[in-house]
């Protein structure tokens, strides 16, 4: 087994440190989600975390991890009616993004379950990290099918596996921990709100800690035995520190005052639901239980809403979590009651690891809240005065194309998003589970059966008995059960809705550089934008102008970033469409070569007009677009032309891509019901002809 990094270790990120060590004293709190830049030790610090947990008493021979003590009744492997118990560490197991429905929530062998009505079940990752940690890094890139049985698991604490009438059940109690970049897109609102905890990590910028961080990590790399040997006694002092506040936390009051101002906090930020108060109640309770008090204050309840909060007060998908600490702080002070005091003698700073050492006391380096584990020998890298950090999911400006007479205008803000109906790729493709195109996928409606190539992961019952009837006789059935053979064994093919990649290509000329024309397009885009993210898509964004066009964003599953680019977008100059479509065209090849099984949408937002890029422009612009005709690109080309007078050229340049051209007033929702059979419709024709 190999050598984990020290919890103790870890330099900074007092925020993590603190929030996973409210869940191992209180695993009620409800998990972490931990966002942040790459290459911040997300990864690292939750790792860790698992060896400080206290051993957990089993009953022996359970594949369940059932305690011996209230064995579950259900469990598979039961019952256990004296079975003798053991003791085993604490469990972190790791969810891999990729992983199938299978290897999470476990298997049935479906041949013995059909020919001898045996469950043979094999356990999934959600039983093995029953009573531990369950980890998953990139949590947001976790396909869709994961996540609902993940919910499902947190919300009943118990996986259940239906699979052709047989059933499966045991208990999926765990704590929930996710890292992610928010550069790679966000997580679905569902899951988003199962986490009891959010912290936001970057790494330092005081070239101090900098150094610190990165002696430790080769001295760990150099010898990882005697690294973590060195912090052994610090790890044993913080393990028996969680002990002693796991057995005080059932001591701890919660006072009306505290509930009164958790409640007032939770009504002031207008979160949704109840379930930021009760985890506000139990995060304040092992603050109080982690500094050795019995009683709840008003900052153990700040800190709890710092922690608890600022993911669940996002109103849309580009919207930045966080808090406003300023009105947190007027909000506990008008609901503050009468503060408990503490007994004269009771030590307000309980023995614990890192008494008095540096990076000791709560995130800010103090505070009944803390208790941080130290961090090494030596006076702590000076911080104060060092000017606050920029977010890490904060984008850089957008590429700007430059050129003589770019006449570029400042930009604009875009106008109300609005609802749009679906854009969709025809065909039947085998992308990545989504929710916008057509496609063979692992849910959905039954359409067919196939021979399984590899596991069979979905039985299509009425195939297989088909398959195996004719061969009862020499097969010498003699009973009412079934003789099934491999062979007969066939695989639903199911169809359901994959996610596409829509590559925005954003005129920024001159032509379309009135303000309110502008504002319009703007609001068209980001409406799209918001409809990708609700339809799982990746998205791109091509500007063009000047003489130009630049990519401003690679596909990502990031919209709101592309969403922060579009805000910055500048207008002005010529406008070079024949750039715009070649840059599309070498986006799309290189995304094919990555991602052969995500099939494009194009979409093209213009006025039609081309005057930059060559002698004859609108000639090039019309090569350019039979490029992505060829290729069978699915196309929309959305007509920003206004005015009573109107060239129609938008329409000729769909037409040239084998697509179909709206207008910014038919996007809307209640205006474009027919436009996805418009774009079906021009496809057919095309390969037709």
């Amino acid at each position: 087994m190999s050598t984990r990094y020290p919890f103790t270790a870890v330099v900074g990120m007092d925020d993590l440190r603190l929030a996973l060590l409210l869940n191992a004293v209180s695993p009620a709190v409800g998990g972490v989600l931990v966002r942040g830049e790459k290459g911040t030790a997300k990864s690292t610090a939750v790792r860790a975390l698992a060896d400080l947990l206290p051993v957990v008493p089993v009953v022996a021979g359970c594949r369940f991890s059932c305690d011996p003590v209230s064995p579950d009744p259900g469990c598979p492997d039961g019952p256990h009616a004296d079975a003798p118990g053991a003791e085993r560490a604490a469990r972190m197991v790791e969810l891999p993004v990729g992983a199938s429905e299978d290897r999470l929530v476990g298997s049935l062998d479906i041949e013995k379950a059909l020919s001898e009505g045996v469950k043979a079940f094999e356990p999934g990752l959600l039983a093995a990290a029953h009573r531990g940690i369950l980890y998953v890094d990139e949590v947001n890139l976790l396909s869709d099918h994961l996540i609902d049985h993940l919910l499902d698991a947190a919300a009943m604490g118990a996986s259940h596996v239906e699979r052709e009438g047989v059933s499966v059940r045991h208990a999926a109690r765990f704590l929930l921990v996710g890292t992610m970049n928010p550069e790679e897109g966000e997580l679905r609102p569902q899951l988003l709100d199962r986490f009891g905890l959010t912290v936001e990590v970057a790494a330092s910028r005081v070239p101090e800690q900098r150094v610190e961080v990165v002696r430790r990590r080769l001295a760990f790399e150099d010898d990882p035995a005697v690294f973590a040997a060195r912090w052994a006694d610090e790890e044993t002092a913080l393990r028996d520190r969680i002990v002693a506040a796991r057995t005080l936390l059932p001591k701890v009051v919660l006072g009306d005052a505290a509930l009164l101002q958790i409640a007032a906090t939770c009504a002031a930020f207008e979160v949704d639901g109840m379930r930021a108060d009760i985890v506000m109640a139990r995060a304040a309770t092992a603050l109080a239980a982690w500094a050795g008090r019995t009683e709840v204050t008003s900052e153990d309840v700040r800190q709890a809403a710092l922690l608890a909060l600022p993911h669940r007060r996002r109103r849309n998908p580009f919207d930045a979590p966080g808090l406003d600490e300023d009105k947190l702080d007027e909000t506990l002070e008008q609901f503050k009651g009468e503060e408990p005091q503490p007994d004269p003698d009771e030590d307000p700073e309980p023995d614990g690891p890192g008494d008095g050492g540096p990076g000791d006391g709560g995130p800010e380096g103090g505070g009944p809240g803390g208790g941080i584990p130290p961090q090494g020998e030596g006076p702590a890298p000076e911080t104060e005065g060092v000017p606050e950090e920029t977010p890490a999911e904060a984008p850089a400006p957008a590429p700007q194309a430059q050129g003589p007479g770019a006449g570029e205008r400042a930009a604009v803000q875009a106008a109300e998003p609005f609802r749009t109906k679906m854009l969709s790729v025809p065909g039947l493709g085998q992308g990545a589970a989504g929710r916008r195109s057509r496609a063979r996928t692992e849910h959905g409606r039954t359409t067919g059966a196939t021979r399984p190539r590899g596991a069979l992961t979905k039985l299509h019952l009425a195939a297989t008995v088909q398959a195996a009837a004719p061969h009862q006789r020499a097969r010498g059935r003699t009973g009412p059960g079934l003789v099934v053979r491999r062979d007969d064994l066939r695989q639903a093919t199911r169809e359901g809705r994959e996610g596409n990649l829509v590559l925005f290509a954003v005129d920024a000329s001159g032509s379309m550089a009135a303000r309110q024309r502008m504002s319009a397009v703007k609001g068209a885009v980001l409406s799209l934008l918001l409809d990708a993210y609700q339809r799982r898509d990746k998205v791109g964004l091509i500007t063009f102008r000047g003489r130009t066009a630049d990519l401003a964003l690679p596909p990502t599953s990031s919209v709101d970033a592309a969403a922060a680019r579009l805000e910055q977008l500048p207008t002005g100059g010529r406008t070079p469409l024949s750039a715009g479509l070649l840059k599309a065209h070498d986006v799309l090849r290189i995304e094919r070569l990555r991602d052969p099984s995500r099939r494009p949408l194009l979409v093209v937002v213009t006025d039609g007009r081309a005057t930059g890029g060559g002698a004859d422009p609108v000639a090039l612009a019309a090569r350019a677009a039979r490029l992505h005709a060829a290729e069978g690109t699915a196309s929309v080309v959305v007509d920003c032309e206004t005015g009573p007078v109107r060239l129609g050229l938008a329409g000729s340049l769909a037409r040239e891509l084998g697509g179909t051209a709206v207008t910014l007033d038919e996007l809307r929702a209640d205006s474009i019901a027919g436009l996805v059979r418009d774009v079906q419709a021009e496809q057919t024709t095309r390969r037709a002809a």
